[in-house]
This record gives C-alpha cells, structure tokens and sequence, in this order.
C-alpha cells in the first residue's frame, strides 16, 4: 500500500503537476486525521476490554 502511495507522488511531481500533488498531499493527511481521531479511540476501547478480561480485580476496584 505505501508503495502504492509512493508511486503515484513520484509521478505526479516528475510531470510538474504541482496543483494535483497538492490535492493528494491534503486528501492524504485528512486520512491521517480521521484515522487518529476515529479509529485510536477504538483501538483503545478494544484494549481495555481486553485487560479488565485479564484482571477482573483491577475493574472492581475502578467501579
């Protein structure tokens, strides 16, 4: 995938489109941003659920 990426940056500055490769570079880092605000909460929901499964003693003394 991040081969993919590089690819298609490579092609678009050897053929000077400046204004395509900026378009890319925004959509690029809105990516990043719906990853870190969307997905990571996630991730760490899972983790902690995870955890009070591996030691219930630690949940009951939360509550």
């Amino acid at each position: 995938m991040i081969k993919l990426f590089r690819n298609i940056r490579k092609k678009l500055l050897e053929q000077g489109k400046t204004a395509n490769y900026l378009k890319y570079a925004i959509g690029e880092i809105v990516l990043v941003v719906i990853y870190k605000t969307i997905l990571c909460p996630v991730r760490d929901n899972i983790w902690e659920a995870i955890n009070i499964k591996q030691n219930p003693r630690a949940f009951r003394y939360e509550i």
